[in-house]
């Protein structure tokens, strides 16, 4: 209970989940600029809707016979316009630095926040699609902000002065403008629902579109061995053609919403007429009145047409902006005390406590206990599904216990930040992953200060320095996405190298060896042995012979322990351990 009321703590008090809240965090670096951006607009649009007064000024002078006032008003034109562009133009800069720093900010606190998220999130979502997600929900912020200053506001300072005008002059026909906004307003309001509804498809058919082609495209390799581009290819289709489906519906709304716009204001327009000539013909309305009124609405009507358009476009990124932001801001699964220490670990004594941990109805790990003293070398052994991987992801704090603790030095491993549980573990992955930069900066990503030395001593340990020389950049070289340039070989030297450079009390060593030819096993073997020396290292092989130099070999089945001793012992022991043994094939456990 504690660790949810901790999670929705920090959620709450961290980025809004609802969107209106979203966009007023969003533009927190330049509010100022926000508020100038309104005060700007409001002036410009104001200034805008006297122009055509200058005209029924005019009308008039002349109707009266005041010729010498028409050189003034048509004197004023220019200096109204100047004016206009001037508040347009500035309210553009305001606009521009609200939406340019929004953007950045929202891109840094997103990111932040979705790599706060456990191992099982993003197992669950494709990397592309959470891309699209995010790019997605920033650019509908800009957007959407747009359509608010340039758009809502806009037309709200347009028609509010509009109306007022027009009751002015007349007041039965700015009752019948009146009914033409309430009208619009309501009919838009109430299909904009839709609208969102529509958008969130539309945004959800295009992520998954997205994702789909870049897990395709990072498997390209996969896709020429097995033959298998034509039914890439119809899967991309199919996704494809849901996205395409889901946009049309989206568009072809829009249209509608075109439609009913039209016809309203074309029968409010034509009532308004009527009511107008007959004014006129009374001698209610004078001629200046009637151009004042006629210039008025001529403006407007642009703008009434595509209320509608407005309404979808901003619905459309209002939707997207709430599905961005309810996929991403996911209240976080492992979030740390607000206590919590910083673990600085000196010894490596790894203790588990009655640990149990379910996954769905599955009990990995029942009440299991195991010690494992500072310096202490363990290899863990077992088929498929006998909780080897469960181990090492709980040791990282990749998951939470569903009962007990694991301590590491004496500490509560849920007790202490997540950054410094995994700062002091140096981990070397079975498939090693790899940043799309130099060589330098994936060696150096555990220990960015370290010397150019120290990087060379390493990479030699780990047989990686004379592959590294060969490089047209050497030590430069782009590794591409994900290593793609590299062999498995020398992308695991690389990871050893990197991990060596970390140099973390405890050590990992996750099928460390399983990418290398045999000839660079026993190179690296020395590597490795050199990396262990007084570490605690937890290391699992289906390789067996890997592990015969532990100094402790447990057997893992269903999460217990069935055997625990040294590799001489266990292999003459005549349990599991040395039926694996004998059933290696070519030093590979055969499950």
């Amino acid at each position: 209970m504690k660790n949810k009321e901790t999670t929705q703590k920090e959620y709450t008090g961290g980025i809004p989940r609802t969107p209106l809240r979203f966009m007023w965090f969003a533009i927190k670096p330049k509010r100022g600029f926000f508020f100038g951006a309104l005060i700007c607009i409001s002036i410009a649009a104001l200034l805008h809707q006297v122009s055509p007064y200058l005209f029924k000024l005019i009308i008039d002078a002349i109707e009266q016979d005041k010729l010498t006032l028409i050189p003034i008003y048509l004197a004023m034109y220019p200096l109204i316009f100047l004016g206009i562009e001037l508040f347009y133009r500035s309210a553009a800069y305001f606009v521009a630095r609200v939406c340019i720093d929004g953007k950045e900010y929202l891109y840094n606190q997103l990111s932040t926040y979705l790599l706060q998220h456990s191992h099982s999130y993003f197992s669950d979502r494709f990397a592309g699609a959470l891309m699209g997600k995010l790019s997605t929900t920033v650019n509908a912020f800009e957007n959407f902000t747009e359509y608010v200053l340039w758009n809502y506001l806009d037309s709200i300072i347009t028609f509010g002065s509009t109306l007022v005008f027009v009751m002015f002059v007349d007041v039965t026909a700015g009752l019948v403008l009146g009914g033409i906004f309430i009208l619009l307003f309501v009919a838009n309001y109430l299909m904009s629902a839709r609208s969102q509804a529509y958008s969130k498809i539309s945004a959800d058919a295009q992520s998954i579109q997205s994702g789909v082609v870049v897990d395709i495209l990072s498997n390209t390799s996969i896709v020429r061995q097995f033959g298998r581009a034509k039914q890439e290819r119809q899967v991309i289709a199919k996704v494809s053609q849901t996205a395409k489906q889901a946009e049309y519906k989206t568009r072809f709304f829009g249209e509608w919403l075109l439609v009913i716009n039209s016809l309203v204001i074309t029968i409010g327009f034509a009532l308004m007429m009527w009511v107008l000539i007959e004014g006129y013909q009374s001698g209610a309305i004078g001629t200046g009145s009637l151009v004042f009124v006629l210039g008025l609405l001529m403006g407007m009507a642009y703008q009434l047409l595509f209320l509608g358009n407005a309404f979808q476009n901003g619905s459309q990124q209002f939707g997207q902006l709430k599905d961005g932001i309810s996929e991403m801001l996911l209240p976080h699964e492992i979030v740390d005390l607000p206590n919590a220490k910083t673990l600085a670990v000196s010894n490596g004594v790894i203790i588990w406590q009655d640990v149990t941990f379910e996954y769905g109805e599955n009990k990995v790990f029942n009440k299991f206990n195991l010690t494992i003293p500072a310096g202490q070398r363990l290899g863990l052994v077992g088929s498929s599904g006998a909780g080897k991987s469960t181990f090492v992801s709980l040791l990282l704090r990749q998951n939470e216990l569903s009962n007990g603790k694991i301590l590491i030095d004496g500490e509560n491993i849920a007790q202490v930040t997540q950054d410094s549980l995994r700062n002091g573990i140096s981990v070397v992955p079975q498939e090693p992953a790899l940043f799309h930069r130099s060589i330098r900066e994936n060696i150096t990503y555990g220990n960015p200060d370290a010397t150019a030395e120290e990087i060379i001593e390493v990479a030699k340990k780990a047989q990686a320095h004379d592959f590294i020389n060969a490089l047209p950049e050497k030590y430069d070289t782009l590794v591409g996405e994900r290593g793609v340039k590299l062999s498995g070989g020398q992308k695991q030297r690389v990871a050893i190298a990197r991990a060596m450079l970390k140099n973390s009390p405890i050590l990992i060593l996750d099928e460390a060896t399983s990418a290398l030819d045999s000839e660079s096993e026993v190179e690296i073997q020395q590597a490795l042995h050199t990396l262990m020396t007084g570490k605690t290292v937890v290391a699992i092989a289906h390789r067996l012979s890997t592990l015969r130099e532990m100094d402790r070999i447990i057997v893992l089945e269903n999460g217990q322990i069935i055997e625990d001793g040294t590799h001489d012992i266990l292999s003459k022991s005549g349990g599991t351990y040395e039926r694996l043994w004998t059933h290696q094939a070519g030093g590979f456990l055969v499950e």
